[in-house]
Order: structure tokens, then C-alpha cells, then sequence
């Protein structure tokens, strides 16, 4: 803090959590004790008609304004700051990189109870374990109380003891369970509290034994621990890339040092969770938007305490503050879902590096298809690549083939060849995977008669047809409606639902194979809680016979008993304006082939397509990824696109058209004034999705080989921006590094 003189009026710089870049100055509350305070605390503050939380950021005795006109802030919330330095520089340096109010940046690394400045309750949580006489008590006993039966299976799935929070998490109503459990003498409150101390207190279950690729991997990365460098573990799928991490983990915590996991979707924590409880011994906590505010505080502040060893989340755990960090690991590195898509426009994966940099820690980038951006970092020798180009244990990578669908007989999105191959792996009592990336009953409904379509009127997108709960719905804004029975433009019955969705392709193998069990895992089929781990356990039990599914489907999940991966349509994704779609087909390619022959047994991958010869497909058949990765690069390369230049998007939108462009005027007469050195200023042209949710959106493309250079031209552009009069009539936003152009 800076040096301050006695006798003078203290004043607090605070960042306030609303969309403005500066922060703010108030007069200090009366009769404070300097040394009580620290960065980072959490203030109320007076603004405009209300009080607002605020952030103290510094204290000083100058201000721009008369100290007349300040404002007095209201109280204190903290008795000590609940971010370390460390954090606050994190949050400083993203707010700088992604240009975003740093007040909005903070307010992101908290729960949601004390970003409205609620006080702190930390409550002394039990934990239950079995009892001797429920090690013994057969689940099968309790087969007219299936909670407690269910609950009772998940303690002796793990022998592990479940604090109050893992229970909230696994089901929010758990305590009617545990109370008759615990009358019944099945579990008992756990009075051991698990501390990090000595290594054989860690492991419940041993290490696996890994191979020579494996074993590199974790010696390369447990002989840097103590010490900042990025390790991207290069898997093919099913090459016992958890198992590394699992064994780094352990090294971890045997120093009393704390692991933060990062995974880009909620539907791939239950599997990792279940292996993470089954090896250690210490507690695991979740994070991630499918739980309550309360769940989550009480993760974060059982790390930010220093009482929980592993957090397992998705992006938006990557603030959580750290008591002892030792480790920080992404899963599936390369996925989109790692950069945040609204509001404060992050990439979790380069803030997970920045972060390790400033806590000296590494960081463990893993993925069977890494982004090409971590492949450039690593010919550029800014991270250390370790290859597992074997599946683990006798499993061996499946045989791809492309399946030319062009003049063939297709029965609902079905060839023959197809549905023969899927017969023949049930008659072997083997399990099917087929992947559709397009959930619902149909993409589009036409009039046979006139040619009417149902477009959605907030968006330029059709709406998608949900046959079982008789609905048209729009992916892209939710707006929905009843299905209709008559073409609105010429009273024709004739209404056809054109396109394939995974609703319909599940009605048709229902009526296909009659006698086999077909699930089906989308957005749709998942929403109630719980569903998901439900669907996973009967595939995994072999009580399911067909899978059908999403993206959801396409990474992480270990099926051992699945032989055959189909992938419907696969020319849906060759063909796109935006130059990241090839690098995301490719990798959805992969990874869902992956899902085949992760055992013993043999597997195999059919793509149907009409495009056998385009070269994506190709290559990736004959080649691999990796020599599809080396092609794209070079593209890029003789391009300039990212990762060999840097990119910013400037995103604007309204409710009619006109007042983009408008706004978009003023921000080039505002370029023209001042030198923007290199870099490339492509538009402004419209969205690809003109129009979204009843607003029409354009955007502006930045593009520079020399980063720098890039944000010194936003660091001048964007104050110049907010005061502008038109930028009051839009809704603008500026995306850094986008991963897409949509």
C-alpha cells in the first residue's frame, strides 16, 4: 500500500462489481486501524440510491475528486482478507489481459452468498463412514428402502467416510437416509479427521501398474513439483492418462499440498470423482453450477482453509484461493468449454498457466487431441510434451472406417450396413455407442405442401422439433411453442419434420431391437439431478445395451464393454466460415472414436458420411491427429491466423439493426485518431448469427502478430469507448482470443 502521512483523511480505492473499467475512491469508515486492513477485503459502499459491495484494492491519501464530495464506505466486511496477494494479482492480470472491470473480475472468484456480502458461517461439518456392521449388511437387505439402499451402496463402493457437503452434493435430500441408517447402526458419524501428514495415510486403494510412457510422465512432472513449468500430457484415448494424474496427485498431497482438478463439462466430475474417492483417503470437494450457493461456498472456503486437499471443478473453479497449492491439472485441455462465453470472457487453460507462473507451481495440460495452441507452446518449448501413444493394458486402438452412405438405402438417419454392424455387437452381448451432436426429434419442420419452415422470430435459426413433449423449441434462445398440426402459410397437414435428431433416432432403434435396452444421454434426457450418474451406472452394470448421445458422450467416459462407435453424420462439421471448426471436428472425431475398445476386447469406429474423400477424414484415418494437427498448423501458419497472430473480437448487439452500425461508425472514427501500428481491423460485418434472442449482433474482428502491441491499442480504444454516446444504446462486449466467431 502506499506510504501514508498522519493527520490526513485516508482514502479507500475500491473496484465496485459493475461494467465500468475505473475504480473508486471513499473516504475511509471513522476511527480505523491501519494495520486491520488489508487488499482484497470486501466493503458496502454507498452508490448512486443503494449500497453496493466493493473490493478494496488500495489505500491512499490523493483522489482526482475534492475529498469533499467523497462518499464514506459503510463497514467493513472482513476481518481479514479472504484473497491472498497472490489471488489479487491473479484477478489483476486477468482483468488486464481480457480487458473486463476489475470489479467484476473479483466478484467472479467468490460464491455467490458473499458476493452480496453476506457474512461468513463456518460450521463444523460431520462426516460418516460404515459401521462394522455395515461392511458386512448385504444392500440387498434394504430392497424396499432403495435411498438408503442406494446410499448405503455408494460407502461401500469407496469404504470412504462422506463429509456433509459430498453428501449434499451426491443427492440434496440425504439426511432422511443417514438418519435411519445411522438408527439402523449401518453408518456411523466418523470421528477421524483426515489430515494430509504422512503418505501412508493418503491411499485407500494402490497405484496401477504403468508403463514406460506412463512412468516418464510421472517422474517428468513430480521432479518439477515445488517449481512453476506446463506439462502437456499427450494421450491417445485410453492410455491411462488418469492414472498419471492420480499418481502425481498422490506426490502432492504427500507434501500437505493441495490439487486443483479442472474438467470443461459437469457430466465428466462423476466418473473422475469415483476414481479420485476410490484411490486417496483425504477429502474431495466439488465445484460447479449443478450445486446449491451453499455447496459451493463450503468447498471453497474448505480450500481457501487449507481443510480440503482436492478440488475437482469445472472453469469456474479456477479462482478458488488456495491455502497450500501444489498442483494444478486441465482435463481435455483443448476443449471450448474452457473459455467462458459471456460476460467475463476467459480462458480457464491460459489463466490455469498464469496462475501456476505467479504460485510457482506446474500445471498439467492433458488431452488425447491438445489444441493447437498448446502443440505451438510446445514446438516453441514453453511446455514440456510427454506422449502416451499407447492404450493402457492390452487394449488396443480401434479400427476406423469410413462407411460411404451416398445412394444407400438410409432408414432414419440408419444405413443398412450400419444397423447390421450393431446387431451383430449385440449378438456378442457387446455394447454400442452412436453419436449425434443434435439433440431433439428433428432440426427443422417443412411444409411438404408450400415449403413453410418453422423459423424461430427472435432468431435466425429454425426450431427444432421435441416429439415427446409435443413442442418447437429454439436451441439458441429457449423461446418455444406447441407443435403445430397445419402450415400456418397454407393450412396443409402435411408437416414434415426434416433433419435428424437423437430423439428420433432413439424411437428407431426402440423399434429395431425390440428386445435390447437403448439409452439416451443429451441435455434433454439429463436434466433432473441425478440422471446422468444414474444413466452411467446401469451402462457400466452392462444393463444397457445402446447408447445414444451428444457431445456429452465424446471425452472422459470409460466404457469397457463398448466395441462399436458409430458417428451418424459426420459431414455436419466439415463445412463451416469459422477456421476453428476443422481443429474441433477433428478432435470430436477422435474422441468419440476413442469411446471403442478401451479393453480386451476389440473395437470399432463407422463413420457414415457422403464426403469419403475430403481430407480431414482422410488423414485422420490413415494418419492419426497428430499429423492432422502438423497440417493445420501449417495452414495457419501461411495464413497468420492464431496461434501466430492474436486475435480480439468486438461484439455488439441491439434491438434493431441500425444502431450497431451506428456505434460501429464512432468506433472507427475513434481508430482513425490514434495509430493502431499493425494490427488488422477485418469489418464490421454482421454475426454469422445475424440475429439471436431478438437482438441483431455484429462484430468487429482485431487481429496483430505481436500480442503487445494488440492490447496497448485496447488499453487506448477502451475508455475511449465508454464515453461514447452511442455506446449506451448498445450491448457491447470484447472477447480476447476468441475460440469461435460466432
Amino acid at each position: 500500500m502506499t506510504t501514508l502521512c498522519l493527520g490526513e483523511e485516508l482514502i479507500f480505492r475500491v473496484a465496485i462489481p459493475i461494467p465500468v473499467y475505473s475504480l473508486f475512491d471513499y473516504l475511509a469508515p471513522a476511527n480505523i486501524e491501519l494495520d486491520s486492513l488489508e487488499p482484497g477485503m470486501r466493503l458496502e459502499v454507498p452508490f448512486g440510491k443503494g449500497k453496493k459491495i466493493a473490493f478494496l484494492i488500495e489505500i491512499t491519501q490523493k483522489s482526482d475528486l475534492k475529498v469533499g464530495k467523497l462518499k464514506r464506505v459503510v463497514r467493513i466486511l472482513d476481518q481479514k482478507s479472504l484473497l491472498s496477494s497472490k489471488d489479487l494479482q491473479l484477478l489483476t492480470w486477468a482483468s488486464n489481459y481480457y480487458h473486463h472491470p476489475l470489479g467484476e473480475v473479483i466478484s467472479a472468484a467468490f460464491p455467490a452468498a458473499l458476493r452480496q456480502g453476506k457474512s461468513i458461517v463456518l460450521k463444523t461439518a460431520k462426516s460418516f463412514a460404515l459401521s462394522p456392521l455395515g461392511k458386512l449388511t448385504l444392500s440387498t437387505d434394504l430392497q424396499r428402502s432403495p435411498k438408503q439402499k442406494s446410499l448405503l451402496e455408494k460407502f461401500q463402493a469407496t469404504l470412504s467416510s462422506f463429509s456433509e457437503a459430498e453428501l449434499s452434493a451426491w443427492n440434496i435430500n440425504w439426511k432422511p437416509s443417514v438418519k435411519l441408517l445411522l438408527e439402523k447402526q449401518l453408518i456411523q458419524v466418523d470421528i477421524i479427521a483426515v489430515k494430509v501428514e504422512r503418505t501412508d495415510t493418503i491411499i485407500r486403494n494402490k497405484a496401477l501398474q504403468c508403463n514406460l510412457q506412463q512412468q516418464v510422465a510421472i517422474d517428468g512432472v513430480c521432479g518439477a513439483l515445488g517449481h512453476f513449468g506446463v506439462f502437456l500430457l499427450e494421450g491417445v484415448t485410453g492410455s491411462g492418462k488418469t492414472e498419471v494424474y492420480l499418481q502425481i496427485i498422490h506426490e502432492v498431497l504427500a507434501r500437505g499440498q493441495q490439487v486443483l482438478v479442472l474438467v470443461p463439462e459437469i457430466t465428466l466430475t462423476p466418473q473422475l470423482e469415483d476414481r479420485f474417492r476410490k484411490r486417496f483417503l483425504v477429502s474431495i470437494v466439488l465445484f460447479h453450477s449443478k450445486l446449491t450457493d451453499n455447496q459451493r461456498q463450503a468447498a471453497w472456503f474448505s480450500m481457501q482453509q487449507g481443510e480440503c486437499s482436492i478440488m475437482l471443478g469445472t472453469r469456474s473453479a479456477l479462482f478458488t484461493p488456495l491455502k497450500n497449492p501444489g498442483l494444478i491439472i486441465l482435463d481435455e485441455e483443448h476443449d471450448a468449454s474452457f473459455k467462458q462465453q459471456e460476460g467475463f470472457r476467459f480462458s480457464a487453460r491460459d489463466t490455469a498457466v498464469y496462475r501456476g507462473k505467479l504460485l510457482d507451481i506446474p500445471v498439467l495440460l492433458g488431452s488425447a487431441t491438445p489444441s493447437l495452441e498448446s502443440l505451438y507452446n510446445v514446438d516453441k518449448q514453453r511446455y514440456q510434451l510427454m506422449h502416451l501413444p499407447e492404450r493402457a493394458g492390452n487394449a488396443i486402438e480401434p479400427m476406423m472406417q469410413l462407411l460411404d452412405i451416398r445412394n444407400k438405402k438410409i432408414h432414419e438417419g440408419l444405413s443398412e450396413v450400419l444397423v447390421d454392424e450393431i446387431r451383430r455387437t449385440l449378438a456378442k452381448s457387446e455394447q454400442v455407442l452412436l453419436f449425434l451432436n443434435r439433440r431433439g426429434f428433428a432440426p427443422t419442420l417443412i411444409c411438404h405442401g408450400c415449403g413453410w419452415v418453422a423459423r424461430c422470430k427472435r432468431c435466425d435459426a429454425n426450431l427444432v422439433i421435441h416429439f415427446d413433449e409435443q413442442r418447437l423449441r429454439c436451441h439458441h434462445c429457449a423461446q418455444e411453442q406447441s407443435l403445430i398440426k397445419q402450415c400456418p402459410a397454407c393450412d396443409s397437414s402435411e408437416l414434415t419434420p426434416l433433419g435428424m435428431g437423437t430423439e428420433r433416432v432413439e424411437k428407431v432403434l426402440i423399434d429395431l431391437f425390440k428386445d435390447k435396452t437403448t439409452v439416451r444421454l443429451d441435455r434433454d434426457s439429463t436434466q433432473r439431478k441425478g440422471s446422468l450418474e444414474n444413466y452411467l451406472q446401469q451402462i457400466n452394470e452392462g444393463k444397457v445395451d445402446i447408447i445414444l448421445g451428444t457431445q456429452m458422450l465424446s471425452k472422459g467416459h470409460h466404457f469397457p464393454n463398448v466395441t462399436l462407435v458409430a458417428i451418424l453424420d459426420v459431414d455436419s462439421g466439415l463445412f463451416s466460415i469459422d477456421f476453428h471448426a476443422a481443429e474441433k471436428m477433428a478432435q470430436m472425431i477422435v474422441q468419440v472414436s476413442g469411446r471403442a475398445g478401451r479393453a480386451e476386447k476389440p473395437g470399432k469406429v463407422i463413420m457414415q458420411t457422403r464426403q469419403p474423400e475430403h481430407p480431414l477424414l482422410t488423414t485422420l484415418i490413415k494418419d492419426g491427429y497428430r499429423s492432422f494437427a502438423k497440417t493445420a498448423l501449417a495452414e495457419r501458419k501461411e495464413a497468420l491466423l492464431p496461434p501466430f497472430s492474436y486475435q480480439a473480437l468486438l461484439r455488439v448487439q441491439a434491438t434493431d439493426a441500425n444502431t450497431p452500425q451506428l456505434f460501429f461508425q464512432a468506433i472507427i472514427a475513434l481508430l482513425k485518431k490514434f495509430d493502431a501500428g499493425h494490427t488488422q481491423i477485418l469489418g464490421p460485418v454482421s454475426a454469422p448469427m445475424a440475429k439471436r434472442a431478438g437482438f441483431f449482433r455484429y462484430q468487429l474482428l482485431f487481429q496483430n502478430t505481436n500480442r503487445q502491441e494488440l492490447h496497448v491499442l485496447f488499453d487506448t480504444l477502451i475508455p475511449k469507448i465508454a464515453n461514447l454516446k452511442q455506446a449506451k444504446k448498445v450491448r457491447w462486449s470484447l472477447d480476447v482470443d476468441p475460440v469461435d466467431l460466432y
